[in-house]
């Protein structure tokens, strides 16, 4: 009989046996983590330095980026250890840690996305009452209220899955890090009790939060049917880049968290944890300065002072 004090390691998934690709592997994440740490620091960067830029939109992106760097720091530096002395392996006090961490971070993704959501809302469809509705106040129970339900969120998850008694078999995480679902899947959980967790938590911090986000964009949709084709451009170049990093993000995840007690193939799950866990994270700043002309011309003052 093992309990939470016996249990020794997990083990994660190898990503691959070829030792050449191993190497392509090494290299694509060091890749991917530089240039996410570089793309978000800069947005933090850029917010900061241009009073133009302190608005609630942008305070909720530089908060977004600062959240993202957390994200892919809980996941990839790990990958790329593991990668390179072919030991992918954790403790069980490891894996709870990055485990938390994930939820956190992912969570205070999701809630922030939501959030900048609402503040598009107010800011089209009430343009006359933002600057009250959206009052430096209100933004600080934004944040605040973002972090305190991923807490409510990790403590849901440690709930089900501080459960390791009597587990009998190899413990293997099937993925590349300990994630929620993953850990979940090795708590030893009945089958009933672990689709409880996963519907109760999915509905709270996915479906709930997603539904919100595109009722509030269908609100923009409906108020702004009837203004000019240039109010309709701005809009949607204001939101498009917004959009595209929801259906990214919460596409792949909740699509990850609900199938990976179903799938039998660990390596496809592996790969669509990537896409969020990662590539989000690593695009999120060029989505959105690139889209953003705002962004840009800030970005052309601090290059025009450096150079």
């Amino acid at each position: 009989m093992w309990n939470t004090t016996s249990v020794p390691e997990f083990h994660f998934i190898s990503l691959s046996e070829d030792s050449d690709l191993q190497t392509v592997l090494f290299g694509l994440f060091l890749s991917m983590y530089i240039l996410a740490l570089f793309g978000n620091l800069l947005i933090i960067l850029t917010v900061s330095s241009d009073s133009h830029l302190h608005t609630p939109m942008y305070f909720f992106l530089s908060n977004l980026s600062m959240v993202d760097i957390g994200f892919i720091s809980t996941t990839v530096p790990r990958v790329i250890v593991d990668i390179q002395t072919h030991c992918p392996v954790i403790s069980y006090a490891g894996c709870l840690t990055q485990m938390s961490l994930f939820i956190i971070f992912a969570c205070m993704d999701d809630m922030l996305l939501v959030v900048m959501a609402y503040d598009r809302f107010v800011a089209i469809c009430h343009p006359l009452y933002y600057q009250v509705i959206m009052n430096p106040s209100r933004c600080g129970v934004l944040l605040v209220g973002s972090f305190l339900l991923s807490l409510v969120n990790l403590l849901l998850h440690y709930v089900a899955v501080l459960h390791f008694s009597n587990c009998e078999y190899f413990i293997e995480i099937s993925n590349f890090f300990c994630g929620s679902s993953e850990v979940l899947n090795v708590a030893c959980l009945d089958t009933f009790t672990s689709t409880i967790v996963r519907f109760c938590v999915g509905t709270l911090f996915g479906l709930l939060p997603i539904s919100g986000i595109f009722f509030s964009y269908f609100k923009i949709v409906s108020s702004i049917m009837g203004s000019s084709s240039s109010g309709k451009h701005k809009t949607f170049s204001t939101c498009g880049s917004h959009l595209s990093v929801v259906c990214l993000f919460y596409g792949t995840a909740l699509a990850v968290y609900f199938s990976s007690s179903l799938s039998h193939s660990a390596r496809s799950n592996a790969v669509a944890s990537l896409m969020y866990t990662v590539v989000t994270p690593m695009l999120n700043p060029f989505i959105y300065s690139l889209r953003n002309k705002d962004i840009k011309t800030a970005l052309r003052k601090i290059l025009s002072r450096a150079f």
